[in-house]
């Protein structure tokens, strides 16, 4: 590994961040677009190194792209998926039955429930007093009165 203060910073801050560093590797190299920093670290310990939605990965990259500013030098970070599969992730709706139609039933009894059907209840509407519009006016303006004559 080289010396540099860039690889000894991704070092510093990846193994901090992993539970095996002792397979972080780092590999430096210069080109036209500046440094770039190849970073490999465990299978197990991609996902850290990554995070949700990238979210690691893309800090430990702002944290870089700082550096290279006060180095005036420009950074680029290569997290190196090593090719090793991962545990492939299984997705089961919890709420859906999975019907699946090369599956052996033979063995499986089925059940037939029938719950209590309930009818639905009937609202009956309830009328409203029916208040002339009138009548409604001068209440309010009623009450409006009595507010005037409180002393706030």
């Amino acid at each position: 590994m080289d010396n540099s203060i860039d690889t000894q910073f991704i070092d510093f801050i990846v193994k901090s961040l992993v539970s095996k560093p002792e397979n972080v590797k780092i590999e430096r190299s210069i080109d036209e677009k500046g440094v770039l920093l190849e970073l490999t670290v465990d299978p197990e310990d991609l996902g850290r190194v990554i995070g949700k939605r990238g979210a690691t990965a893309q800090s430990i990259r702002t944290l870089l792209r700082a550096l290279g500013t006060k180095n005036e030098a420009r950074y680029n970070l290569k997290i190196i998926d090593n090719g090793e599969p991962r545990p492939e992730r299984r997705y089961e709706p919890r709420d859906e039955v999975r019907h699946d139609e090369n599956k052996d039933t033979s063995n499986h009894q089925e059940y037939e429930t029938s719950l209590p059907v309930e009818e639905p209840a009937v609202e009956t509407p309830v009328e409203e007093p029916k208040v002339e519009s009138s009548d409604k006016y001068s209440k309010t303006r009623a009450e409006l009165e009595e507010l005037d004559d409180l002393d706030l």
